[in-house]
Order: C-alpha cells, then structure tokens, then sequence
C-alpha cells in the first residue's frame, strides 16, 4: 500500500532502557515507534533522540477515563499536548482509548480487568457514563483536528469498552467527522469481535492500527475459564504476527482496497521469545513476506 509505514510499539521492552528499545526497533528494520511529550524533555529533544535511532515518530497513545466528567478538563489539557506534539513531529494521528482496567467497577462488582475476554452486558458503562465518553471524545477529537492530527478511536481489553457491541454503540454515538479508528487487531479478537469483519465495516475511517496477534489455544481456554488480564498474559496470549489466529493478509487487503496510507504500529505486549528484539524480528520478517 502507498504510504503505508511500519512502526514497532516498544511494550515488549519491558524494564530496559528506552535508548536500546530504539536501537533494538531500528536494528529490526522498522521506520518508527509511538512517540508522545515526555516530562522534563522538550519536544525537540524527543524528535532527536529517534533521529538518532533513525526513527520517527509514530502516534502516540492517549489513554483516559473518558466517562468522568471530573476528569474532561484534565483529558482535554492532555489532548492538546499530544496533539501539539504531533504537529510539531509531523504525525497525523493520535490513538485515543479508554481506560478502566482497575479503577471501573461494573454492576457484577468485577473490574473490567477481572471481566477481560469475557464481559457480559451488565459489565458495560452505563447510558450516562457513555454519554460523557462520548462527549469528551467529541471534544477531543475536535481539538486534535485544529492541529491536524485525527483522533483514533483505539479498543482495548480491559477497558470499559471491548467488545464489538461496546464500540459500535460509541461509534454511533460520536460525531464520525472528528472521531476516527485506530483499532487494534489482537484485542479485537480477544474481545469477542471478527476481526476481518470489522474492518470490513469500518474501512474508512481506519487511520492507522496495532498489529497483534493473539493464540487461540490460550483464547479457548481461558474464556470458559473467566481468567483475568492478568493471567490471560502469563498463559501466553500474545504471539508474534503470523503465528496465531489473526488473518492480517485479508485484513491488510481490506484497508488496502479501502485507500489506507498510514501508520501500521506491530505490538507483542508480551514475547515467549528470548528477547524483545527477536520477537520484533519475527514480525517484521512476516509483514516483509506480505509485501510490507
């Protein structure tokens, strides 16, 4: 696909420091990592430091309680900044995502990391709680907009919005010229959802995406079982692409078809490999056998 930039999340870098995370993406052949505004370090000497690496940046991660209303003037703050910064980076999206792993409680009385992989509808926001998510995200999106970067609607397991009827019924609630995706392929599927479906359905407004992968084995055992986050993750969810459940040459001819150019972001939360870098390796090496 024409204009289409691989970039490598440095998750899977885990208690190592932030220099060798970049090194290690940039020795796997990747163009990029997310990059956000960093305190005591300017934005210039972010920029810097990936040039150094021979990277640029790539949208950075807004993570929020988007349904307390105490906290709107809070999020908002922060999307200006992350918005500011990728201006000034010459990056055209942000994801933006729910948070509610810990901190939400749901009417069974579990948190939503308790419920991950398996929610039930009483575990969903209430119609006030997806008012007010609704409504900052439409304000956010408006405000990242002034400095052209596009707000990118990112799901995630754990959070208080999973599944693909928790997302459509968002979707249907934001204003769609503000408001625009950036889904993550593993959590998807995690979550319940068909994947290759639902990029089907929401092509166009597919601005950028997490590339994961997740093993079924892992999926089918711990979903009957009501495992937490916590220990679908030690079982071993995440796998490098191409060697799990997700069908990403299907999903990368959907967005092809669709017109996508754009930041593809490749994320193993968790590697069973020896390190982070051969597992970054292993995924590179397959999307370059996709033609990417």
């Amino acid at each position: 696909m024409e204009g289409v930039v691989i970039g490598c999340g440095q998750i899977t870098w885990r208690n190592t420091p932030e220099e060798q995370a970049l090194a290690e993406i940039a020795q796997a052949g990747y163009a990029g990592a997310p990059a956000g505004p960093r305190p005591g370090r300017s934005n210039e000497e972010t920029r810097a430091l990936f040039a150094q690496y021979g990277l640029k940046p790539a949208p950075g991660y807004l993570g929020a309680d988007f349904w307390d209303g105490a906290k709107e003037a809070e999020i908002l703050a922060r999307a200006h900044a992350m918005a500011h910064f990728a201006q000034e980076a010459g990056c055209t999206e942000l994801y933006v995502a729910p948070g509610g792993f810990t901190n939400y409680v749901t009417r069974r009385g579990l948190t939503r990391s308790q419920v991950s992989g398996h929610v039930t509808p009483e575990d969903s926001m209430t119609d006030a709680e997806f008012d007010q998510f609704a409504k900052t995200l439409n304000r956010v999106g408006e405000i990242t907009l002034e400095y052209g970067v596009r707000s990118c609607f990112h799901n995630h397991v754990g959070a208080t919005i999973e599944t693909r009827d928790e997302i459509d019924r968002l979707l249907s609630m934001v204003d769609r010229s503000v408001v625009f995706l950036g889904p993550d392929t593993g959590h998807l599927a995690w979550g319940g959802a068909d994947v290759v479906q639902f990029c089907r359905d929401y092509a166009s407004s597919i601005k950028t995406m997490h590339l994961k992968d997740i093993n079924p084995s892992v999926l089918a055992e711990g979903v009957p079982a009501e495992w937490d986050y916590r220990t679908f993750s030690d079982k071993g969810i995440w796998t490098e692409l191409g060697q799990g459940a997700i069908d990403f040459p299907t999903i990368l001819g959907i967005l092809r078809d669709a017109g996508f150019g754009g930041w593809l972001i490749v994320e193993t939360d968790v590697t069973q490999l020896p390190t982070a870098l051969e597992s970054a390796i292993v995924s590179r090496e397959y999307l370059k056998g996709l033609g990417y």
